[in-house]
């Protein structure tokens, strides 16, 4: 399970092998074999006892800002890397292979897009030929990246962002007009968001990014050493990479709530126009997300957790990396 600690003034320590959560006069006691990750936000209070307890037991523990996205993080020294895991990643983000790797995530990216649209289908039919529409767009897109030429991503980088931004842009244009009213955005905004929705998302990618991030430490992949994000200083870019190939679980998540009509503007701060998920709003989404993510699927032969397909994927990846 995943701890979040979310509430001003919550205090975790440990106690024999068990986690106690104490806010307010309330305690709750969770077995610290059943964590897996802990989440700290702003005005959490963390025992050295627990954080000690973390990094023995490989739990991580990652330090989330007001939008959702990790900041920063603390895991177990077990996790490492062999140096030949780390040299090819270097070759890797420059030679044509690595520009196919995410040619490849793109359009799979592209195409986790268009399934998506085609499960907002209304009962009437009365939007099929919306949705038809854009899927034959995104598809026509993917058919023009497939046919790009090149020898390394910086060949065709502009022309992949140029692509990848019209499909988005049909993507949530299309998913816009299938919202319920109260959620439905102006655009795509995403740091500071203006709009429910927009807040949802955005707090949901954060989740998703120190998830796959955690993933590539676990598996010895420097998770700042990317291929199409590569020039942002002090950043993980390999996560903004990586992560295009598994952005429609977040959405999914987002999206189901706008469609259960769950989701109430109580949930946010709103100042100057500017939406941040709260406490109650916080808890609702997290615990949908990690309930999806918990789900288990079956990608090629495999069937686990979305959780466990995503470290998996890592696993593959630093294979991948070693016998280069």
């Amino acid at each position: 399970m995943q701890l979040v600690l979310n509430k001003r003034g919550i205090n975790l320590t440990l106690k024999s092998g068990i986690f106690e959560v104490r806010v307010d006069d309330q305690l709750q006691k969770i077995p610290g074999e059943k964590v897996k990750s802990i989440l700290l936000h702003r005005s959490a209070m963390v025992s050295t006892d627990s954080i000690l307890f973390a990094i023995e037991n490989e739990i991580d523990i990652i330090f989330m800002q007001m939008t959702g996205k990790p900041a920063g993080r603390i895991w177990s020294h077990k996790y490492g890397s062999i140096s030949k895991i780390r040299k090819n990643q270097v070759q890797f983000t420059q030679s044509k292979q690595g520009a196919e790797w995410i040619v490849a995530t793109i359009i799979e990216k592209i195409k986790n897009q268009s399934a998506l649209i085609y499960t907002l289908s209304k009962p009437d039919g009365s939007t099929d030929n919306l949705i038809n529409s854009s899927n034959e767009k995104l598809n026509k897109l993917i058919q023009k990246i497939a046919l790009l030429e090149y020898s390394e991503i910086k060949d065709i980088a502009d022309k992949l962002r140029a692509y990848e931004g019209n499909s988005s842009r049909i993507y949530f244009e299309i998913i816009n007009q299938h919202l319920p009213e109260q959620y439905r955005f102006e655009r795509r905004s995403q740091h500071p968001a203006f709009d429910m929705f927009n807040s949802m998302l955005n707090y949901s990618y954060g989740i998703l990014y120190s998830k796959i991030e955690g993933a590539f430490i676990r598996a010895g992949i420097d998770p700042y050493l990317g291929i199409m994000h590569r020039d942002e200083y002090n950043r993980p870019v390999l996560v903004f990479d990586a992560i295009e190939k598994f952005r429609v679980w977040a959405d999914y998540v987002v999206i189901n709530l706008c469609m259960q009509q769950v989701m109430f503007s109580d949930f946010f701060d709103i100042d100057n126009s500017v939406f941040l998920l709260n406490e109650h709003g916080k808890r609702i989404l997290i615990q949908s997300f990690n309930d999806y993510f918990e789900e288990i699927i079956k990608i090629g032969s495999v069937e686990r957790s979305r959780d466990q397909q995503l470290i998996i994927f890592a696993q593959k990846f630093a294979t991948k990396l070693k016998v280069l």
